[in-house]
């Protein structure tokens, strides 16, 4: 299938602010583009492109004065499959597990190992390692923590998730991707587009959307706490440690957001055309 994604950021700055940008698609789908993926400024700025250490590229720019529009209007061609299952994935003792991999068994600034050890253990220590074990967590977090805007803040924790009860989709990933570390199970934090494809939509207006992937059987998995659901069309924009690697805009000074809108849309009329020269097969029935 394809899908139109893209977003529309409006911010003002009372003086000229640089700022760092990962508002792209991750260069592992680059492949899967049908439009370039770059974005654009009104007025029109300068932008400075980089790969940093987790594989993501950024963008650094200096917003200037006044209103700054960036937006994004691309298609991207996607298998139409949803995420991937396998029951029969086993968890890596810690001694087998690739040493690229082991960053994501510590703590890091959202999710705190050593606070959640043993509460993890005392969830979930008794179920069996592997996919069984990580499909409980997302099942707890799910079922556990209650979502909305109103209940979340930029320096929200993992730990503050658990005590709390409430977040919004970032928050689902940090707490559960934490058990998952306090469990030795290499957890890395992910975000990018997931739109309402084949699902009913959501009762509120779009925003990306953060879920988290795991280490298991010699491969990353994708699961997603927040909706705890096999989903289609996810597309992805950055990984890292925790959302503190991959803010999809930081500024070294103020600003104000005036307007916000992201999409992600099934392109209507286009999968048999589409899977007829493409590497991808379609969904089966």
């Amino acid at each position: 299938m394809l899908i139109k994604i893209g977003y529309d950021i409006v911010i003002e700055s009372p003086a000229p602010v640089p700022m760092h940008l990962m508002l792209y698609t991750h260069p592992e789908r680059v492949g899967d583009l049908r439009k370039p993926d770059q974005i654009r400024f009104d007025p029109d700025i300068s932008i400075k492109e980089y790969i940093d250490p987790f594989g993501n590229r950024c963008g650094r720019i200096i917003a200037p004065l006044g209103q700054l529009r960036m937006w994004n209007d691309t298609i991207v061609e996607d298998s139409g499959l949803p995420d991937i299952i396998n029951p029969q994935a086993i968890q890596h003792d810690i001694e087998d597990l690739p040493p690229q991999t082991l960053q994501y068994l510590l703590g890091s600034r959202y999710c705190e190992v050593d606070q959640l050890s043993e509460i993890a253990w005392q969830l979930f220590g008794n179920i069996t390692p592997g996919w069984q074990k990580v499909q409980a967590i997302c099942g707890w977090v799910h079922a556990n923590i209650r979502y909305g805007y109103a209940y979340t803040n930029v320096s929200k924790t993992a730990y503050q998730v658990y005590t709390e009860r409430t977040g919004v989709c970032r928050d689902f990933a940090h707490l559960a991707l934490t058990f998952c570390r306090c469990l030795n199970i290499p957890a890395r934090y992910a975000a990018g587009y997931l739109g309402d494809i084949r699902v009913e939509p959501l009762p509120f207006a779009m925003d990306f959307h953060a879920w988290f992937e795991v280490f298991l059987d010699g491969q990353w998995y994708t699961f997603d706490a927040r909706h705890n659901v096999p989903r289609i069309g996810r597309v992805l924009m950055v990984r890292g440690r925790d959302a503190a690697d991959v803010a999809l805009m930081t500024s070294f000074g103020s600003y104000q957001l005036k307007e916000f809108k992201v999409w992600a849309d099934e392109v209507p009329n286009t999968w048999e055309k589409v899977t007829k020269n493409s590497r991808f097969k379609p969904m089966a029935a």
